[in-house]
């Protein structure tokens, strides 16, 4: 794809699942622009293809500016997050200055990776992974609603339990609020590069697992992608 034709942004690049979508869009020949909190990752991720702006998803200024200045934005992925003990997570307020960003930007496309046990998806989780993660749940789940109230085209990824071994290709996307398992974070990020601009995953909140460690909901219907 031609970069006039737009740009992928993609926050949360230097790491994790949002590294592994960095190398699947590289890898698709996307144009992909990464926002980036400091600039430890920035040589690799360029030698890799993307251009980089460092700028703290938690400063609204700085992401208004790079993704409105960037021109054409054919989608936004956030993968940033935090965890209960960080004094500052981006999980909720970075994630809503990207959206009133993507929004300002004309953005067609915003891709969340929240987290089962996220919004209605509590039920999925036992009550004592549900006390662990309580804040962080709350703070991705404020994350949803507001893109959700954004009016922007969305899709919501809720992941199980992530992994860091290699890809297994039993990764699959489901609707059901009630099931959970564990996937790795390179099956994650291939679902995400298949799904991304699919009108099949428009305006939707999935989960995705690993088929082989599904749980909970026994009558679960795959999402075919």
């Amino acid at each position: 794809m031609a970069e006039a034709d737009g740009a992928i942004w993609l926050a949360g690049a230097s790491r994790g699942v949002g590294y592994e979508i960095a190398r699947c869009l590289r890898a698709q020949g996307q144009p992909v622009y990464a926002l980036l909190r400091s600039q430890q990752a920035q040589p690799e991720l360029e030698v890799m293809g993307l251009s980089v702006t460092v700028g703290d998803a938690l400063d609204r200024q700085a992401v208004m500016q790079a993704l409105t200045a960037s021109g054409p934005v054919r989608a936004v992925i956030s993968t940033i997050g935090g965890s209960p003990q960080d004094e500052q997570r981006p999980d909720r307020a970075g994630n809503r200055n990207l959206i009133d960003a993507a929004v300002q930007a004309g953005a067609e496309r915003f891709i969340l990776i929240s987290s089962i046990g996220s919004g209605e998806s509590q039920q999925a989780l036992p009550q004592r992974a549900l006390e662990a993660l309580g804040p962080v749940l709350a703070d991705k789940e404020q994350a949803e609603r507001h893109l959700i109230a954004s009016g922007l085209p969305y899709t919501i990824i809720r992941p199980g339990g992530l992994s860091s071994e290699p890809a297994t290709d039993r990764g699959i996307l489901t609707e059901s609020a009630a099931v959970a398992g564990s996937i790795t974070r390179a099956d994650v990020a291939r679902l995400v590069c298949r799904g991304w601009n699919a009108d099949l995953t428009r305006n939707r909140v999935l989960a995705v697992i690993d088929r082989d460690t599904a749980y909970g909901d026994p009558n679960f219907e795959v999402l075919p992608l």
